[in-house]
């Protein structure tokens, strides 16, 4: 029977088990928060980026969380800098041309900001004279901090990237930096 985590990724931590970085100190990795021999990562969620890890020791769902042909959902809250306006969320949701090739379309909504949100550490930074505002967007591929590059090319710079769903599979209210078994199929 395949195993299966639902990981809630700090900031700052990176989506593997060893750091092979060449900066001085070591960076903070998976093993210092789960502590199940036999799981890998389904996929990776940026150093920055917060919020839901899928990881098992199955390949075969491995494979098809992780790889775009598969085309799982994964919906992100984004705080952006700047105010969103519908032309800058239209483009998201028919795709954008980035430098690696065109997007596919993706769900993207103008919403609250979430509530409650733990803090990040460190906070982001606050403006005065810049408004954020939060989207939500659920893309179905996953390049190399996609989702930070699609806001960026429509002018809405991200602030705050957290991975909220993956598939069927959803943080909820899972702490910053806990774990817990899932069933294979979603919730």
């Amino acid at each position: 029977m395949s195993r299966v985590i639902l990981f809630h990724k700090p900031f700052g931590v990176l989506s593997q088990f060893t750091d092979k970085g060449t900066e001085g100190s070591p960076r903070p990795t998976l093993s210092q928060f789960i502590d199940q021999p036999g799981v890998y990562p389904a996929g990776r969620l940026d150093r920055d980026s917060e919020g839901l890890m899928v990881l098992t020791d199955d390949g075969k769902l491995q494979a098809r969380i992780a790889d775009p042909r598969h085309k799982m959902a994964k919906t992100y809250l984004v705080q952006v800098e700047g105010t969103p306006n519908e032309a800058a969320l239209e483009a998201l949701r028919r795709g954008v041309t980035l430098k690696d090739g065109p997007t596919k379309p993706a769900k993207a909504d103008l919403i609250a900001p979430p509530d409650p949100l733990w803090p990040r550490d460190p906070p982001v930074r606050f403006r005065k004279s810049v408004p954020d505002a939060w989207l939500r967007i659920t893309i179905r591929e996953g390049r190399n901090r996609q989702v930070r590059r699609m806001t960026a090319h429509v002018g809405l710079p991200c602030l705050r990237l957290i991975r909220v769903q993956v598939g069927d599979w959803q943080l909820n209210r899972l702490a910053p930096g806990a774990w817990r078994f899932a069933s294979a199929t979603g919730p």
